[in-house]
């Protein structure tokens, strides 16, 4: 692209207690491209961002707005000089409705007394809405929205500021095929306005069929700018983000299936799911896969015991489960990866290390004791096979990043022992090199006999990772396909509800 350069980030250094963030980062965004911001999980990439947005103060570098250098103080002096983000982890208030949160701090107001303009605070929010694909009562309570639709709601609320520099973190990791396309669409629309996007992401697919130019940080360095992206093939991309090529997504170790660990029978919860059976063996990996919206979470939860069922039965092992809760679950050996990491899967406010033990205090006890060495080890044991990026087990699990967060969560489980294992979204903001070990961490709980259930997106994710996948639409499942006959087409069509034949 010739357009000229609305933005200049250079040297930017910035050090947390512990660890460099970010070593003399150069980073430059020209008016009206869509620039791809790639690297693994604690590259730098978000604290880069979050510098130019003012949620973070930089230690030294210079910043150049618009050929004028600025020191950007707080959130709202960056969104007053036009930067706006749509950051990976959702900044909403559950408790307001989509329009409040929407216009939260810009309320519109009328008359002489200044009075809250509600009719159009509401109004403004549908069409911001519907120019995104959505249709939504803007007087919900976001607490009552699904993971996509929150996701919908912080891309309008960006949108409603009319920023000339647009970041946006991960924006796609939960939303449909159908609004994947329709956020594309408005992207389009607003690089051809001069909108400048900064778009960080770890599916490959969709950055080369977005990106105008692609840079890249590796470890808080900057390690190079892709300036056309055509040039490049994606094996080529990926060794400069890990420093390493990685090879095969997949290749699931050859396991001697067992006998069934989990069996669901005619499992439904009103509104919600219905008659839902599935089973697991040991050594088995079993996809739920499904449209956002298709019940496969809801279902995930009721098995665990997280949420009432209506009807239906659980057995765990041959034995059925009379009373789920997910204490009882736990002790019968069950382990849940939820797809909200923040709200269900993590204590923010404790450490690594008692994030990490949470689920296996006996494990790490000395009779009515903890036993901290016990703890350290344990907790040391799986920073370092999931490569957590923490310089101590005794961070506080809130400062750290979205896909080491989840690293932690998913170590939690590896530590109880379990021998089934939920997984919801495992890999949702995960980087590529992040992804090859969590995957490899799956072939060897299965080559141990652990049955795996696991719920993603990602349709080449699931087909590559699964022996056997249920597809859900609307509440129920419409078909079951072994891996051998799995194709995208296939699932999406039986996700869609289609009927297929065979």
């Amino acid at each position: 692209m010739d357009g000229k350069y609305i933005l200049r980030m250079c040297d930017i250094t910035k050090t947390f207690p512990g660890m460099t963030a970010l070593d003399k980062v150069s980073f430059d965004l020209r008016e009206g491209e869509v620039h791809v911001l790639v690297g693994e999980n604690g590259a730098g990439k978000s604290t880069l961002m979050k510098i130019l947005c003012g949620v973070y103060g930089k230690d030294c570098g210079r910043i150049n707005l618009c050929g004028t250098d600025v020191e950007v103080r707080d959130t709202k002096h960056a969104e007053g000089l036009g930067i706006s983000m749509i950051h990976q982890e959702f900044n909403l208030l559950p408790f307001r409705n989509v329009a409040q949160n929407i216009f939260l701090g810009r309320e519109p107001v009328k008359g002489p007394l200044k009075v809250l303009d509600e009719e159009r605070m509401h109004e403004e929010s549908k069409q911001l809405l519907r120019s995104l694909g959505m249709v939504l009562d803007t007087r919900t309570p976001v607490k009552e929205l699904g993971v996509a639709q929150r996701q919908m709601v912080e891309v309008a609320k960006a949108l409603s500021m009319n920023a000339k520099v647009l970041i946006m973190d991960e924006p796609t990791a939960t939303l449909t095929t159908r609004e994947i396309e329709q956020l594309f669409a408005t992207i389009a629309n607003l690089t051809k306005k001069g909108v400048s996007i900064v778009y960080i992401s770890h599916r490959m697919e969709e950055i080369f069929r977005i990106a105008d130019r692609i840079t890249v940080l590796r470890d808080g360095l900057y390690v190079a700018t892709v300036e056309d992206p055509s040039g490049i093939t994606m094996d080529e991309l990926v060794a400069m983000m890990v420093g390493r090529r990685i090879e095969k997504r997949f290749e699931k170790p050859p396991v001697k299936l067992g006998k069934e660990v989990l069996r669901v029978e005619g499992l439904s919860s009103d509104g919600k799911f219905e008659d839902v059976s599935l089973y697991v063996r040991e050594g088995e990996i079993v996809g739920i896969s499904g449209l956002v919206g298709a019940g496969r979470t809801e279902v995930a939860r009721a098995i665990f015991g997280a949420d009432p069922k209506d009807s239906g039965k659980v057995s765990l092992f041959g034995g059925e489960i009379k009373a789920g809760s997910p204490g009882a679950m736990v002790a019968k050996g069950v382990g849940f990866v939820p797809e909200d990491r923040k709200e269900q899967g993590l204590a923010l406010i404790m450490s690594v290390k008692d994030n990490i033990v949470q689920a296996s205090l006996d494990k790490v006890s000395t009779g009515p004791f903890i036993n901290g060495s016990k703890e350290r080890k344990v907790a040391r044991k799986y920073v370092d096979e999931l490569r957590v990026a923490t310089p101590s087990v005794q961070k506080l699990a809130k400062f750290l990043s979205g896909g080491t967060q989840q690293k932690v969560v998913i170590a939690k489980w590896l530590a109880s022992g379990s021998r089934v294992l939920i997984f919801d979204e495992p890999t949702r903001g995960i980087d590529v090199g992040a992804k090859q070990e969590i995957y490899k961490i799956m072939g060897d709980l299965v080559e141990e006999g652990v049955g795996i259930l696991m719920i993603s997106s990602e349709l080449p994710e699931i087909i590559s990772v699964c022996d056997r996948i249920y597809v859900m639409h609307e509440g129920r499942i419409t078909g079951e396909v072994m891996q051998a006959d799995a194709n995208q087409e296939l699932i999406l069509g039986l996700a869609m509800g289609k009927e297929v034949a065979g």
